[in-house]
């Protein structure tokens, strides 16, 4: 078993070396041989120092101590991914010092917003995989393929995921948040983009794809159970969504992508049987106060889909949110559902050719763009490239 450290200096609020230097190295010493330490110093660096070292200890179990956000683990398991040496399992002891940390605090959830910034909390994941008493849980992937234009002859570019896949207004939110990073350093960018693209629509088709074992699933608040979508058979199992859309994103392995904003809240409550994403789809037209897309209806919708999105912050209440017959947001009912909360095997969007922002797909942070005339295709999957993944915390 080889064991690296690894982290991020600038991730977050720039912690991560002090936690190295304080905490996570004196715990392992004299006890445990370290192979190798990385600072990161680009983008890129962590997903080439391990791709490298994996590649020469092709047989070799690896442990990866990593103090950065969800970031840099993508960068590492896109690396590894992308190779195509075989290797051992790489498994990952997390210590959180990013800006949201989503895998880390989904799988550790904090009682508090205090306890974030705790640094007992922050060594969960180390402490189980000092002492013995964690388990390795294995980590679910979302591969996600950018098919080109049918007339151009080039091999899709393939994405790994392991947080979050993402279109629409998320995918957009990042994009223009690194278009003001120099202007605006800080976390108040993402509230300047947000604002930016609040009346924006999206226009594309989504194809929800099952999996091996059950049909497309949809949450009904009713009986609170994800049952067979009506559209899903056997005969034809993939369901069509047509937009326009204003959120339409996925997770694997977490229910948050920071500590409050609970936006999966089932991947948790009512874990998958088998390899599933959880999506999360806003499709504006469902509201039946808006008769036609137009500004009119965008300007409508730009305070109910702020006030959907809140109930993320309120521990997911928004997956049980209805229209009422006049269009308004309601907790009970029997009008349609402002979510559409659906279980799957993956997805395809293909985006309209018309609409430059509905080809934008977020992987874990990556933006990546859709070439014209082309789709993204994701789907879920437990192994890839002969690589089995996983992370030290304290349930399977």
């Amino acid at each position: 078993m080889s064991l690296l450290v690894i982290y991020n200096p600038v991730a977050g609020s720039g912690s991560a070396k002090l936690l190295i230097d304080e905490h996570i190295l004196p715990a392992l010493q004299p006890d445990h041989i370290i192979d190798g330490i990385l600072s990161t110093e680009r983008a890129g660096h962590a997903g080439t120092f391990v791709a490298e070292y994996a590649r020469d200890h092709s047989t070799h179990n690896l442990t990866i101590i990593l103090a950065s956000g969800d970031g840099t683990l993508h960068e590492i398991i896109d690396s590894l991914s992308s190779a195509k040496a075989t290797h051992g399992r790489v498994s990952f002891v997390l210590v959180p010092a990013g800006t949201a940390n989503a895998l880390y605090s989904s799988l550790f959830p904090p009682a508090s917003q205090e306890m974030i910034d705790d640094v007992a909390y922050k060594l969960q994941s180390l402490r189980l995989y000092l002492n013995g008493k964690g388990t390795v849980r294995s980590l679910t992937y979302s591969l996600t393929e950018f098919f080109p234009n049918p007339t151009t002859q080039v091999n899709p570019r393939v994405a790994s995921s392991c947080v979050v896949t993402s279109t629409s207004l998320h995918a957009s939110i990042l994009y223009d948040s690194e278009l003001l990073r120099k202007e605006i350093p800080g976390i108040e960018r993402f509230k300047v983009a947000a604002h930016k693209n609040g009346k924006r629509w999206y226009h594309a088709t989504a194809r929800l794809l099952p999996c091996s074992s059950s049909a497309v699933q949809i949450w009904d608040p009713a009986s609170h159970s994800f049952v067979d979508h009506p559209e899903s058979t056997k005969v034809s199992p993939v369901v069509e969504f047509k937009g326009p859309f204003i959120y339409f994103l996925s997770t694997v392995n977490v229910d948050r992508l920071e500590t409050e904003f609970i936006i999966t809240p089932l991947a948790q409550e009512v874990p998958p049987a088998s390899n599933t994403c959880d999506i999360v789809i806003v499709r504006p037209l469902r509201d039946p106060s808006i008769g036609e897309e137009g500004e009119t209806g965008r300007e409508q919708f730009v305070e109910k889909i702020w006030g959907v999105m809140g109930g993320a912050y309120k521990r997911g209440l928004h997956i049980d949110l209805r229209y009422d017959h006049n269009g308004h947001i309601v907790n009970d009912g029997d009008g349609a559902l402002v979510v559409e909360y659906i279980r799957c095997g993956g997805w395809e969007w293909i985006p309209d050719d018309e609409d430059k922002r509905a080809n934008l797909v977020c992987a874990d942070g990556e933006v990546l763009e859709i070439e014209h005339g082309g789709k993204a295709v994701s789907r879920v999957c437990d192994a890839i490239s002969n690589l089995a993944l996983g992370v030290y915390c304290d349930k399977e």
